[in-house]
C-alpha cells in the first residue's frame, strides 16, 4: 500500500507539470502569433500616469511601472492593516452588544449586523462615496471634531508628525529596542513564575514601547503639523482623501458585523457555569469578559477571525469603485497602457497571495498562542 500511496503522488506530480508545460506553450504560442513576447521588461518604462494618492513622493515622468505598482500595494497595505485593527473594534463591541441584557442596546446591535451583513459590499462602498462623504460640507465650512480634526467632502483632515534631523537617530534606538525586547524574550522563556513565562511576548512589547517612547521623548523626531482651514484646502497636518476615508469605512463596517456574530458565537461557546462561577466569587460583568470569557472564547473565534481578515485584505481591490489608487487600480491602468495582461495579472495575483500568506501566518501564530495545549 505504501508503495502504491507513492507512486499516486508521483503521478500527481507528473499531471501537474504537465499541466503547467501545456499552458505555458498554449500562453507563448497565442503571444508569438500577436507579434508579443513573455517579458517584464516594460516595467522598466516611465509610468506617465498620474496618481492621486501616494504613500511616497512620486513622479510619473520618472518613475517607473514598478514603482507605480509598488506605490499602489502601499495603498493597500494602507487600507488593509488600518481596517483590520478599526473592523476588530468595531466587531467586539457589536458582538459583546448583542449578548447585552439592555433590550434596546442588543436590538441596535442586532440590526446593525442584520443590514450591513446582508448588503452587498459594493453597494455600501458606493453610499458612503456618493451619499455620506461627498456631501459633506465644504472646507470653509467643514465640520470641526476635537484635537484639530476636519471632515468636509475634501476628507478627514488630521494633525499629522513630520520627521526632522533627529528622525534617523530616533530609528536607530527603536531598532537597538527591538534587539532589547528580543533578547528579553528569550531570557523570560526559562522563567518559572506563569506570570513572567506565559506573558512574556507582553513584557517585550512593553520593553520596546518604552524605549521607543522615551527616546522620542529626548530625541523629539517629529514636528506636529495642524490643519488650518483655507478657503478651498487645508493647510497642514494631513487629509485622508474622501476616496480613501469611504473605502475604509465601507471595509470596516461591511466585516466588523461578520465580526460581531464571530464574536457573539465565541462567547456564547463558553461554558455558562463559569460565568455563574464569576458572579458568585464577586467578579463584574466587565472583569468577567475581559478574564474569563473572552481569553476561553479566543480559541473558537480566531480560526474564523483569520478568514474575515483575508476576506477585508482581498475585498479592497473593491477601491476601484470609488477611484482610490490601490494594487488593483495602478495594476489596471498599468495593463491598459501598456497591454502586457498576462504579466500583470500574474503580478497581482502574486501580490494578493503574498499579501494573504503572510497575514495568515501571523494569525496562525496568535492561534498556536490561545490554543488548548494537551499534555
Amino acid at each position: 500500500m505504501r508503495v502504491l500511496r507513492v507512486l499516486a503522488q508521483i503521478a500527481f506530480v507528473a499531471f501537474v507539470l504537465l499541466a503547467g508545460w501545456f499552458l505555458w506553450n498554449n500562453m507563448t504560442r497565442g503571444l508569438a502569433r500577436v507579434g508579443g513576447t513573455f517579458s517584464f521588461a516594460f516595467l522598466e518604462n516611465a509610468a506617465s500616469f498620474a496618481l492621486s494618492e501616494t504613500s511616497l513622493p512620486y513622479n510619473p515622468a520618472t518613475d517607473s511601472y514598478l514603482y507605480a505598482f509598488f506605490i499602489g500595494a502601499l495603498n493597500t497595505l494602507r487600507v488593509v492593516i488600518v481596517g483590520i485593527v478599526l473592523t476588530t473594534l468595531l466587531g467586539l463591541g457589536a458582538g459583546i452588544a448583542r449578548l447585552s441584557s439592555n433590550w434596546l442596546i442588543a436590538k441596535i446591535a442586532q440590526v446593525y449586523v442584520e443590514i450591513f451583513r446582508n448588503t452587498p459590499l459594493l453597494i455600501q462602498l458606493f453610499f458612503w462615496y456618493f451619499v455620506g462623504i461627498l456631501k459633506l460640507p465644504r472646507v470653509r465650512e467643514s465640520i470641526a471634531l476635537p484635537g484639530g480634526i476636519y471632515l468636509s467632502n475634501r476628507g478627514l483632515a488630521v494633525p499629522w508628525f513630520t520627521p526632522n534631523e533627529t528622525f534617523t537617530v530616533w530609528l536607530a534606538a527603536a531598532g537597538i529596542g527591538i534587539v532589547v525586547a528580543f533578547v528579553l524574550y528569550k531570557l523570560l522563556a526559562r522563567a518559572a513564575t506563569p506570570l513572567l513565562y506565559e506573558w512574556r511576548g507582553v513584557w517585550a512589547m512593553l520593553l520596546w514601547l518604552a524605549i521607543a517612547f522615551l527616546s522620542a521623548l529626548v530625541l523629539s523626531p517629529f514636528a506636529s503639523s495642524v490643519p488650518e482651514r483655507g478657503n478651498f484646502n487645508f493647510r497642514g497636518g494631513t487629509i485622508l482623501s474622501p476616496e480613501y476615508a469611504a473605502l475604509l469605512l465601507g471595509l470596516v463596517v461591511y466585516t466588523g458585523a461578520f465580526i460581531a456574530e464571530i464574536v457573539r458565537a465565541g462567547i456564547q461557546a463558553v461554558p455558562r457555569g463559569l460565568s455563574e462561577a464569576s458572579r458568585a466569587l464577586g467578579l463584574t460583568y466587565v472583569q468577567t469578559l475581559r478574564l474569563i470569557t473572552i481569553p476561553l472564547a479566543l480559541r473558537v473565534i480566531i480560526p474564523p477571525l483569520t478568514n474575515q481578515y483575508l476576506n477585508l485584505a482581498k475585498n479592497s481591490s473593491l477601491a476601484i469603485a470609488v477611484g482610490y489608487a490601490d494594487l488593483f487600480y495602478v495594476s489596471n491602468t498599468i495593463f491598459n497602457q501598456t497591454g502586457q495582461t498576462l504579466q500583470v495579472i500574474l503580478m497581482i495575483m502574486l501580490a494578493y497571495l503574498a499579501q494573504s500568506l503572510v497575514l495568515a501566518a501571523v494569525m496562525n501564530g496568535v492561534n498556536a498562542r490561545f490554543k488548548l495545549v494537551e499534555r
